[in-house]
């Protein structure tokens, strides 16, 4: 494979704001946005690097996308000490960053922070770990071929963990993904058939029916339980369970099981909530003392949370009222006050230097449903782009009434057909109406796959 760095220039992309000016301008286009890749460097990007290294250019966004939502995150290492888009490691454990730059010849610095060289590292390490298993050309060309070097690209420890990962970037590939890189530039991949091939895989317990690893939670029934090192935290606890402490991982849900089980990591939570879906796997007792807040320790319960704190997309409906239920249920069963003086983000225990879970975290919403659930029948979803116009009516010539300054997370309380809009070649003519700025905004600028809104009512 090539070991020389092509000459290349930094990824930039159209910014939000010029996104929500194109808006304002566009005021045609059809309903449905059309299934395709999509054009910009990013893209390019993808489409050069699995060209280089026979990747599948599909499968690389879905390992990307599963990781950190095609975030560079301005080059700020995740819990793993990974970086860039692909998430390239470097930590006692695991080092893909290093093995990228042998295969490639970057440079780690570049690999760290230039987009075009993270992603060509990705797909050199993607087929390093193929060619480690032998897949050969033929097999290359089936797209399930790739499941076992998916699940050891993730650096999981244990075959339970490794089989999450994989299975979470196979179930992207099935409903398609619609993420934007950094800026804005939309990046596709329509729905696949693509049936994993899981080899060794297979017998791995990842339902709860069988097997130690895949047991039900032994504190929260709807939990899966998957044990944490016992290295990572300290049997028993010197006081009362008086709080519950919300985290943001810094890393996919599959990587957080992976470190939380990994003795070097020296950390670990209570209970880790999954994105998509808000599957809740429990990694330490109630009865012991998780290490994830320093002071807090003692007193309270750990939950983290897969995501990014400077990415809204992460934080979903599903989420939320997952995690709602399960502090609900920490509250009941503890005498915990449900009042955020004792449901605390991680920056506001004492001693602490973390900023999670951020500015991005709903708390209104998040308290709403601890307390019983939404009471006004809305939904939470993630924004992007900068400077969104929220319109008075669903037209783009209708008065604005706000904005959204950058992405965020809003409640939408229903949908309308209106005006159609279109921006890089993709259309909608579905509004959301966020009852918070009393307008609509073009679900366009709603971080979901879906053109209409699951689950939300029309107007």
């Amino acid at each position: 494979m090539p070991a020389t760095p092509r000459h290349r220039h930094r990824l930039t992309v159209l910014t939000g704001t010029a996104v929500a000016a194109a808006l304002v301008l566009a005021g045609q286009p059809a309903s449905a946005a059309p299934e395709r890749s999509g054009s910009g460097e990013v893209n390019a990007a993808f489409a050069r690097a699995a060209a280089e290294y026979d990747v599948p250019r599909d499968l690389l966004v879905a390992v990307g996308y599963g990781e950190t939502h095609l975030d560079d995150h301005d080059g700020a290492p995740s819990h793993a000490n990974g970086y860039g888009v692909m998430h390239l490691v470097s930590n006692p454990e695991h080092r893909t960053l290093e093995r990228a730059a042998r295969i490639t010849g970057e440079r780690v610095t570049d690999l760290k922070k230039d987009t075009e060289a993270n992603i060509r590292g990705g797909a050199a390490v993607l087929r390093a770990l193929a060619d480690d298993l032998g897949l050969d050309a033929a097999e290359r060309d089936r797209l399930g071929a790739w499941y076992p070097a998916t699940a050891r690209y993730g650096g999981t420890d244990g075959e339970r963990a490794g089989r999450l990962y994989a299975d979470t970037v196979y179930e992207l590939l099935a409903t398609g993904i619609r993420g934007h890189a950094d800026g804005g530039e939309q990046i596709r991949v329509k729905p696949l058939k693509a049936a994993p091939e899981r080899g060794t895989y297979a017998d791995v317990d990842v339902t709860g029916e069988t097997g130690e690893t895949g047991a039900q939670s032994p504190d929260y029934p709807p939990a899966q339980w998957v044990p944490a090192n016992s290295a990572n935290y300290a049997t028993g606890r010197s006081q009362s369970i008086s709080a519950v402490v919300v985290h943001v991982t810094q890393g996919s849900y599959a990587g957080t099981i992976s470190w939380f089980q990994n003795p070097a990591s020296e950390v670990s939570a209570h209970y880790v909530v999954r994105s998509s879906d808000g599957q809740v796997t429990q990694m330490v007792r109630d009865s012991n003392t998780a290490w994830h807040a320093r002071s807090g320790n003692a007193y309270s319960v750990g939950i983290e949370h897969e995501g990014w704190v400077d990415d809204p997309s992460w934080f979903t409906d599903a989420m939320y009222r997952s995690s709602a239920a399960l502090t609900r249920h920490l509250a009941d069963k503890y005498g915990i006050p449900k009042d955020r003086a004792h449901i605390v983000g991680h920056h506001e225990v004492p001693g602490n230097d973390h900023t999670d879970p951020g500015p991005h975290w709903n708390w209104s919403y998040y308290m709403e449903l601890v307390r019983g659930g939404s009471s006004d029948g809305t939904k939470s979803f993630p924004t992007w782009g900068s400077d969104v116009s929220i319109r008075q009516a669903a037209t783009t010539n209708s008065t604005r009434v706000a904005s959204l300054a950058g992405p965020t997370t809003v409640r939408v309380r229903c949908q309308v057909r209106g005006q159609k809009v279109t921006y890089q070649g993709y259309t909608n003519d579905a509004w959301a109406y966020l009852p918070d700025y009393g307008g609509y905004v073009s679900n366009i600028f709603i971080d979901v796959p879906e053109s209409w809104l699951p689950g939300v009512p029309t107007c």
